[in-house]
């Protein structure tokens, strides 16, 4: 068998570079003082009293702050109308035969969907697509389960996570029977 001196010496040459690479890169970090001495100070801009740069112009109209406090007591928000020519719809669409079916089997289940059950049927959308698309039971449920918790909150309804497990099997049983497919 014979042993090549190409391979030693290339070896040999490749890490005498790197050596010398590591060397260069950690002579250009700086002096060997890794310690604070003196006091810190701290400047500010000249007449800005802020020591942070000026907000770029965005045209991004940015609320003032409001404290937690102020907040908490502060009178709830009322829904600004929709701008005309705001792209898509307006309203949610009318529900179809199936969309009503699904929304009762759910009623029949014990779930009550909230408001026009825009959220249940978006959630029937998803198991159908889901289904459709061979995603994995556990998957579904667990996506589900988070669905059905977030339309009892919004209908009022505080669910254990068990409840939220059993709502997750209605609305898949009822989308399976009433929607998909349909």
């Amino acid at each position: 068998m014979r042993i090549s001196t190409r391979t030693p010496l290339a070896r040999a040459i490749a890490v005498g570079a790197l050596s010398a690479a590591a060397v260069g890169v950690l002579a250009g970090c700086g002096s060997d003082d890794s310690t604070a001495s003196g006091n810190p100070t701290l400047t500010t801009a000249q007449g800005t009293g802020s020591p942070t740069a000026q907000p770029l112009a965005t045209g991004i109209e940015v609320p003032p702050y409001t404290s937690p406090v102020v907040a908490a007591t502060a009178p709830p928000e009322t829904p600004q109308a929709v701008p005309s020519g705001f792209p898509g719809p307006t309203e949610a669409p009318a529900l179809d035969a199936r969309g009503k079916a699904f929304l009762d089997a759910l009623r029949k289940g014990g779930v009550a969907p909230a408001g026009s059950g825009d959220v249940a049927i978006s959630t029937a959308n998803y198991i159908c697509s889901a289904k459709a698309n061979n995603v994995d039971d556990g998957e579904i449920t667990a996506y589900v389960t988070g669905m059905a918790g977030a339309e009892a909150t919004l209908a009022g309804v505080t669910q254990s996570a068990d409840q939220a497990a059993q709502a997750a099997k209605v609305y898949i049983d009822a989308a399976q029977s009433t929607y998909c497919n349909k």
